[in-house]
């Protein structure tokens, strides 16, 4: 009976010390990604002149323009003409809105949060000519974030901010070329005039 007793007893310590031990591992992992919601930037929408977005597929650079009451957004590259306000305004509320900031991300991490080799990357330049970088990485474990690195346009990568930031900078970044234009007035009337598919002409003359 005693040595039974002593063999619970010493299992009992083993099981405790594993438990105490991968507790505090945990922990200390927690503490160690603890996320915090702040800002991305400390700039705001009104302070931004240029705006770069590269992604695999293309490279749209939209500047501020100051000739026109209310100021009007402009493509640059990679044509040259008005660029679509609410495009550029979604785009612009996600870049001063916030994020949950990781607080020590190690360089191994870097990679896993897909950081190393981003899909998308915003360089932003402010009416004072500071510049601004957001790189765009990897969705989190449960598909409901992306990882982000914020800084400055002279930070090297040690120095940037890790944040994992809404999945919808992904749906303002990868966009047709048409969608970051205007639709045109001609535009308009071409897609009303269209004959609508399975109707008699006389019948889309009359919807027309």
């Amino acid at each position: 009976m005693k040595k039974t007793t002593l063999i619970l007893i010493v299992l009992a310590l083993g099981l405790g010390t594993f438990v105490y031990f991968t507790e505090t591992r945990v922990t200390n992992k927690q503490e160690e990604v603890k996320q915090t919601k702040v800002k991305l930037f400390d700039f705001t929408a009104d302070d931004v002149q240029f705006l770069s977005i590269q992604t695999k597929e293309m490279t749209v650079n939209i500047e501020r323009s100051d000739k026109s009451e209310p100021p009007k957004w402009l493509l640059k590259l990679p044509v040259d003409e008005v660029a679509n306000d609410a495009i550029v305004s979604y785009l612009m509320d996600l870049l001063v809105g916030k994020g949950e900031k990781i607080s020590s991300p190690n360089n191994d991490q870097m990679s896993e949060f897909g950081l190393d080799k981003p899909f998308a990357t915003i360089n932003i330049k402010l009416k004072n000519e500071n510049s601004y970088q957001l790189t765009l990485g990897k969705s989190n474990f449960n598909e409901s974030l992306l990882y982000a690195q914020v800084g400055t346009g002279d930070d090297n990568n040690e120095k940037k901010a890790v944040f994992l930031v809404s999945k919808d900078f992904a749906n303002a970044v990868n966009r047709e070329l048409s969608e970051w234009q205007v639709v045109s007035k001609k535009e308009n009337e071409n897609v009303k005039s269209t004959p609508l598919p399975g109707l008699p002409e006389s019948m889309n003359e009359k919807k027309e």
